[in-house]
């Protein structure tokens, strides 16, 4: 094969690892009944008039399986972070003991758990849908490359590779995806 197959090859194989890290990171953020600093990863707080990620201005901990404790490193700054926390909308009721902000995590109902697992297929499927167009990038590369004067049995060749490569990254979406189910399913 030639050079520019091996580098469109490559440059596919390295996209759809990128689509499987972003659909792990997204997975993170689905919680599964077990308290986790990750829980917070999307909340923002007005810190002196800017939005700033939560664990830049604060430790955020999981003492035990059920709660989260953030403690700020200004004490002023307890207010905002509880007001951020409930705008988040993550379903978490913060209370404020004057040091620190604990939050219960509640035990997940069989409906919140349904709507976890369609979150998790949702993002499954936009990860698959990311995979599909690397795909595409890469057949039409090869297509460019055969048009150049790439012999026609090498085109058909890293075609085919490619195909393999999306069947092999589908196959990890879809095994991922199981892992997460059972993870949120488990009562």
């Amino acid at each position: 094969m030639t050079e520019e197959i091996n580098f469109i090859l490559d440059s596919a194989k390295e996209a759809m690892n990128g689509s499987i890290a972003h659909l792990e990171k997204e997975f993170l953020n689905i919680r599964a009944g077990k308290a986790s600093p990750q829980m917070l990863g999307g909340v923002f707080v007005d810190y002196y008039g800017s939005q700033t990620p939560i664990s830049q201005v604060a430790n955020i901990n999981a003492p035990d399986a059920r709660t989260l404790t953030v403690t700020p490193w200004e004490k002023n700054m307890l207010g905002p972070i509880e007001k951020a926390i409930m705008i988040a909308n993550l379903g978490l009721n913060p209370m404020n003991n004057g040091e620190n902000i604990i939050i219960n995590i509640p035990a997940l109902t069989e409906e919140r758990r349904r709507d976890l697992v369609k979150q998790a297929k949702h993002e499954a499927e936009e990860a698959k849908i990311g995979i599909r167009n690397h795909r595409k990038d890469a057949n039409t590369d090869i297509k460019k490359e055969e048009k150049n004067g790439t012999a026609e049995d090498i085109c058909k060749k890293a075609e085919e590779d490619v195909q393999k490569l999306t069947d092999a990254f589908i196959k990890k979406i879809e095994e991922l995806l199981a892992v997460k189910e059972a993870e949120i399913m488990k009562v």
